[in-house]
């Protein structure tokens, strides 16, 4: 019970929800244990006055004693009717509260853990698929509130039910009372058992669901390579063995609990025989009455119920407590960014790398080796190298995903992690190398970062990177739904796009990562030329391969290795007739052969 502590604060929270729910649950059991009681007088009143009815035969009396005979019978009847009324009324209250708390709480842990999400940093997400992550957010904590609503309802009910039934059974006889519950100990020491059987699968089972849950969504998300290479049939052959996995987890589980439901009526059954024996030789001594057997035996069936609900009350807890497990282990992962409590600044856009090194904490790659340059406000400082050389990462610390483990990188003469980080990023426009597009229309797509649609704010950015006659050209223009991550439109087309996002923010840095290379030379010199217009005064780091795309930068890096092996103007560069001049006659060379 230790991992579901956790939710102890929402219990705090609900408590004018739960506190009344438990005084229903109380109540209602007090109107269920009553009509036993009933059933006694009404048993024993039987068996009192059919031996006077007998005495009068053949006497005008026995019609009258008949009459209230039946009478009685039918009070009886009635009493019993208005107390199942009654129990049946807070019982409806009962699941009102605890059932409603339950499903409060499932809104609230989602929001928590969805917004602890959305503050862990991006190593997070590299170490942890989405379908896991899914996984925790909906069917664990739906397994979480089933413990929260039923599960507590049920037990709370249970304990309940169980000390009022056995203090009025050891009110009429403590001997008959003992021989009854005799077999209910042994039910404990069983349901003790499979407890740790059914944690232990459970948590099992719970993985395995992950597992497949990744394995569909990254399946989904590559289906066109996939039907490109036609391996349809093997990975519908990998789903199966998943699935079979998942299977034999979920009926090695059933299997338990297949087990434990006879064995718990069983002993239920075995109480019964007990009660009629026993009852039966203290009704011959005189210590009881007849009356008190029925008494007994509604009392034990009274308990049947919540005996048989115990085996799936204790599921409920165990797989809540697996299910909460997993959940608290993301919710305890401290994010490796923090953003300070420093107020919101206005950016000027002056970069500066001091001798900075990366080491990627998960895969222990050393990206970046003493890397030092100055990007001052208003400049295009262009960053080139081969696949691997420490580009990409250069764009993530200035954006600050990942913080440098050498060295420091300053934002206008300032420490980047002394910056408010949600002031500093609001104020950056960025343009992954992986271009990632909403489910949504294109115009929502681009004014993602705005919080109000300014539809002549998006056509104009979209003018500015191109992809404008593209978007018009379209059935429902603006209004077109793009599919997930854009499946809808060409390579090149969701480029542009993703860079009109990060345009329409107006932002006071630029930073392009290698987001270029669908495009044809003719609209990336168009782009290129909208943006020295748009970002005049303000600073643009553009990470590219090509030389094409950056030859007209105030500066250009080019990286090798993780290190910054040359840097100045193109013509500088190539006046040097080192690294960079090779790449270019390289690349001149391939686009003459490719006309």
């Amino acid at each position: 019970m230790k991992e579901l502590a956790y939710l102890n604060k929402f219990f705090y929270k609900y408590r004018w929800r739960l506190v009344p729910g438990v005084l229903f649950v109380i109540i209602s059991n007090i109107f269920g244990v009553l009509p036993a009681q009933v059933i006694r007088v009404a048993f024993d009143l039987v068996t009192e006055n059919i031996g006077v009815y007998q005495l009068f035969a053949g006497f005008n009396r026995q019609n009258i004693i008949y009459d209230i005979f039946g009478s009685s019978l039918m009070l009886f009847g009635m009493l019993v009717l208005i107390l199942a009324l009654l129990r049946g009324m807070f019982l409806f209250f009962m699941r009102q509260t605890l059932i409603l708390m339950s499903r409060h709480i499932e809104y609230d842990l989602k929001n928590e853990i969805y917004s602890h999400y959305q503050r862990l940093s991006l190593a997070f997400y590299r170490r942890h698929n989405t379908g896991d992550l899914m996984n925790r957010v909906t069917e664990d904590v739906s397994r979480v509130r089933m413990y929260l609503g039923p599960g507590i309802m049920y037990t709370i009910n249970t304990v309940i039910l169980f000390i009022l039934v056995i203090y009025a059974m050891l009110t009429v006889n403590v001997r008959l009372a003992i021989f009854s519950v005799l077999p209910l100990p042994i039910l404990g020491v069983i349901i003790f058992y499979v407890n740790t059987i059914i944690e232990f699968r459970s948590e099992q089972i719970q993985k395995r669901l992950s597992t497949l849950s990744s394995f569909v969504q990254e399946n989904f998300s590559g289906i066109r390579v996939i039907k490109s290479y036609v391996r349809e049939g093997f990975v519908r052959g990998k789903f199966a063995d998943e699935s079979e996995d998942y299977k034999m987890q979920s009926m090695a589980l059933a299997k338990v609990q297949a087990m434990f439901f006879p064995a718990m009526l069983l002993l239920i059954g075995l109480s019964n025989v007990i009660t009629m024996y026993i009852g039966g030789v203290e009704v011959m001594k005189g210590n009881i009455t007849p009356g008190n057997i029925a008494e007994f035996i509604v009392y034990l069936n009274m308990l049947a119920f919540p005996v048989i609900s115990l085996g799936w009350v204790t599921s409920l807890i165990q797989r809540a407590a697996a299910s909460q497990k997993r959940i608290n282990e993301f919710l305890h992962e401290k994010s490796e960014i923090i953003s300070p409590e420093a107020p919101a600044m206005h950016l000027a856009g002056k970069i500066e790398f001091k001798e900075v090194s990366f080491v990627y904490p998960d895969t222990g790659i050393n990206a970046l080796k003493r890397v030092s340059f100055v990007a001052n406000p208003g400049e295009m400082v262009a960053i080139i190298g081969r696949t691997g050389s420490g580009k990409s990462t250069i764009g993530n610390l200035i954006m600050r995903m990942y913080d440098a483990t050498g060295g420091q990188v300053l934002i206008d003469d300032k420490p980047i992690t002394s910056l408010n980080l949600n002031s500093y990023r609001a104020q950056i426009g960025f343009v992954p190398q992986e271009v990632f597009l909403f489910s949504d229309i294109i115009s929502h797509n681009i004014a993602f970062s705005a919080d109000v649609l300014d539809m002549p704010r998006v056509e104009q950015a979209a003018k500015d990177a191109a992809v404008y006659k593209n978007i018009m050209e379209l059935e429902n223009g603006f209004e077109t739904l793009i599919g997930e991550r854009g499946v809808t439109l060409s390579g090149g087309q969701k480029q542009r796009v993703s860079i009109a996002r990060a345009i329409v923010k107006q932002p006071q840095v630029l930073i392009f990562d290698d987001c270029l290379s669908a495009v044809d030379t003719r609209t990336e010199e168009e782009i290129l030329s909208n943006l020295g217009r748009i970002m005049q005064g303000k600073t643009s780091i553009i990470i590219s391969h090509r030389i094409s795309t950056i030859k007209n930068a105030d500066k250009i890096l080019v990286l090798d290795n993780g290190e910054i092996i040359e840097q100045g103007t193109h013509n500088q560069l190539m006046d040097q007739k080192s690294a960079y001049f090779e790449l270019y006659e390289k690349q001149l060379l391939e686009e003459e052969e490719k006309a």
